[in-house]
């Protein structure tokens, strides 16, 4: 991301919005992406309020065209978000900060359009062979919730998909897993991919995984269990920990398989990133490739961790660079 502002283009505001933080930055185009700032969606009562923040922070620039990747469905005028109480309309929200257009589209429909742009220094390769030029790459992310989208090739280019995949039901693939669904299903009724792989998820497995041994399992963040898997220091968070990482193999291998995504799986997020080597050395690639006859198709596919630290800001500038460029 350069640190340099081109005089002869004037600034726009890119944005990745999800249910725990909110990143901003300015952008000329998506080569040049600079004053990123992250802050957290708690402290501010609506977007409005944090899109003016930010920019009273950096100096209060003109600002035209912005584009915001958010985490929830837009299907319209009015977005309220699923895993924070903001709500907002946008075309409202265009007027209040005075820009002349403003793009709302889905978090991982803007980490979708930023993978051609993603260098490979920021790729972490988990097992697979070569991509296939030419065919479908497929995103998916466990944060605060679980994102899922891809991006199609077409005779004019790629085309992302605005999709909603985390909230497919959830399909156990053994006995403990079958487990975690009934326990689940007691408690939130219809039991989604996000429910077990997202932050909350790890929560859920590392809870009942403690209960079903007769302990009481202490208040641990996502963070925390993840710390302590990858130190071994607790046995029911490494557990905990395998089991969500071979779920998300499930979810990414059924990904792939629906896309016919040859051309690679990529895995963003807030919390995969961060596992290091320990993610490489779990059960997901397994998972991954356990897919009966078609084992070795799944075994051909690459997979990659996004390791940048906002790519969504990047597919966020991509998709701007897209629209005034039409």
């Amino acid at each position: 991301m350069s640190t340099g502002t081109p005089e002869t283009k004037p600034s726009r505001l890119v944005a990745d919005i999800g249910g725990t933080h909110a990143r901003f930055a300015l952008s000329t185009s998506v080569d040049d992406i600079r004053n990123v700032s992250v802050v957290n969606v708690a402290d501010y009562p609506s977007i409005v309020d944090a899109i003016k923040g930010y920019l009273h922070s950096v100096g209060s620039p003109a600002i035209t065209h912005a584009a915001i990747g958010i985490a929830n469905p837009i299907v319209g005028d009015h977005v309220k978000m699923t895993n924070f109480p903001w709500e907002f309309s946008i075309e409202a929200t265009r007027e209040a900060c005075g820009f002349e257009k403003l793009h709302v589209i889905n978090d991982f429909t803007a980490l979708a359009l930023a993978l051609p742009h993603l260098p490979q220094s920021e790729l972490r390769a988990v097992g697979g062979g070569q991509a296939v030029a030419g065919t479908p790459l497929g995103v998916v992310g466990p944060g605060t919730g679980l994102g899922v989208s891809a991006l199609i090739p077409t005779s004019q280019g790629w085309v992302p998909l605005a999709a909603e995949g985390g909230h497919v039901s959830f399909a156990p693939s053994d006995q403990q897993e079958l487990l975690l669904w009934q326990e689940a299903h007691e408690e939130f009724g219809h039991v989604s991919m996000e429910r077990l792989v997202s932050g909350s998820g790890l929560q859920f497995i590392y809870q009942k995984l403690c209960r079903r041994a007769g302990n009481k399992g202490l208040d641990y963040s996502a963070s925390d269990i993840s710390k302590h898997a990858i130190a071994d220091s607790s046995n029911h968070c490494r557990q905990a920990l395998d089991t969500f990482c071979a779920i998300l193999g499930t979810v990414a291998s059924n990904l792939a398989l629906m896309l016919g995504a040859r051309g690679g799986i990529y895995i963003g997020g807030g919390i995969i990133p961060k596992l290091d080597g320990y993610f490489a050395d779990s059960p997901f690639r397994q998972r991954f490739n356990d897919k009966g006859r078609f084992s070795d198709y799944m075994a051909a596919i690459p997979v990659f961790v996004i390791t940048s630290e906002n790519p969504a800001l990047t597919g966020a500038a991509a998709y701007l660079d897209a629209c005034i460029n039409e």
